[in-house]
């Protein structure tokens, strides 16, 4: 959420901003209006209120009749009161959904563009393989090594759901558990094991109501919603919380199962299991000062290269353009693998530094010292990394003539295995 003081203050410098990442000078103007509706009626409440308590101040000191006539003064005041207070609890309703509706501006560093086609590659890590044989897709490498079965998945769940099995179960566990090792053992970050499904404010607040209720899975009867990502119960830890600075940087890493009902993608990705319903992920989080949030995302995308670095995969990092940016992220960098079977570079991390819009919309604050006015910190993730595109790009790059696949040194003492073979 940005600050609304800041809007009314820069009211064209916030509208040029919101334009690069696709905002409409009207969105601006929309909540602007309610502002000044819900300052006015505020200002009417204010001053009823005020006539109210003065009146019955004086009214002990009247006399009888006098009294009786003050009292029904009072009684028609409370009235209009109670009328007026609905209006502007309407109206305070109204501004804030306007409110929520506005994207994060963007950084001042980040390039124009409008659309993917725009993002800037800032740098390549690693030659893509060689092979003397013709790659193989992981949705042709699975079903042969027995560790993806796609039908079975389909009876189970429907379209973009699959089963992974044996070695391939085996996998992606191993994945998940080295990678929070890393994370927690030598990157600094504290693991944390959320709940899957959240509050409808745990939304809100990270960014994802209203905007995005389309793609989100929801119990209606109790309200509940399963999480796209860690990104969401990791934003709401500190909810409606004043920090003491000497607690920040606060770094959080979760692993999670994520759904995401992907109506926005529909078409996209069809084969294999790069965009499904339900995916793991492990996500790193980081709550700063706002004057170390820079630097703190710059780490996290460090983290995340080192991830993909240990694995031996050809990445690249890409910083997006401000039309790719989405809604709450004011820098965002995405970390790609190159995927040989495929063809393509899949993206496995985004990285982004939200500044205060999360906090803001979650109540999140710091103390700097005692007695100083608390201050909304910074918020910043990264996929630390996402799967099962980092099984792709593990299946496909390091597939033999002979059909096995060679698993990462890194990896062997998770999996107790130095090779998948296929089954005979």
């Amino acid at each position: 959420m940005l600050d609304l003081r800041l809007i009314r203050e820069r009211t064209e410098w916030v509208k040029q901003e919101l334009s690069k990442v696709g905002c409409l000078p009207e969105e601006v103007d929309a909540v602007l209006a309610e502002d000044a509706r819900r300052r006015a009626l505020l200002q009417k409440v204010e001053a009823l209120r005020a006539r109210r308590s003065e009146i019955s101040r004086m009214i002990p000191k009247l006399g009888p009749e006098d009294q009786e006539i003050r009292k029904e003064e009072v009684r028609n005041l409370g009235s209009t009161l109670v009328s007026l207070e609905a209006e502007l609890a309407q109206v305070e309703k109204q501004l804030e959904s306007k409110l929520l509706l506005l994207p994060n501006l963007p950084d001042p560093s980040v390039p124009l563009g409008r659309d993917e086609r725009d993002n800037q590659i800032i740098r390549t890590v690693g030659e893509p393989p060689h092979y003397s044989f013709q790659p193989r897709p992981h949705w042709e490498l699975g079903p042969a090594l027995g560790i993806i079965d796609f039908e079975r998945g389909v009876k189970i769940a429907g379209s973009r759901f699959y089963i992974l099995q044996g070695w391939g179960a085996r996998l992606q566990r191993a994945l998940i558990t080295w990678m929070l090792d890393v994370h927690t053992k030598e990157h600094g970050y504290t693991e944390i094991y959320p709940p899957y499904l959240v509050k409808r404010e745990c939304l809100v607040g990270a960014g994802q109501l209203p905007r995005f209720a389309d793609n989100i899975y929801h119990d209606a009867e109790d309200d509940l919603w399963l999480i796209g990502t860690a990104e969401i119960p990791l934003t709401n830890l500190h909810r409606d919380e004043i920090l003491e600075a000497s607690q920040l940087p606060l770094s959080y890493v979760a692993y999670t199962a994520c759904f995401r009902r992907e109506k926005m993608s529909a078409g996209r990705d069809v084969r294999g299991i790069k965009r499904g319903h339900q995916f793991d992920k492990v996500e790193m989080y980081k709550l700063t000062a706002p004057e170390d949030s820079s630097a703190a995302l710059e780490q996290i995308v460090a983290d995340a290269e080192d991830i993909a670095r240990r694995l031996g995969l050809a990445y690249r990092v890409v910083l997006i353009c401000t039309g790719d940016l989405g809604a709450v992220a004011a820098k965002k960098y995405d970390i790609e693998v190159w995927a040989p079977g495929c063809g393509e570079w899949l993206e496995v991390s985004s990285c982004s530094n939200c500044t205060d819009y999360q906090a803001r919309r979650s109540n999140i604050r710091f103390r700097r010292a005692s007695g100083r006015k608390p201050e909304f910190v910074h918020t910043l993730n990264g996929s630390g990394l996402a799967l099962p595109r980092i099984m792709i790009a593990l299946l496909e790059t390091y597939q033999q003539a002979d059909g096995s696949v060679i698993v990462p040194e890194v990896l062997r003492p998770y999996v107790d295995a130095d090779r998948i073979v296929p089954p005979t």
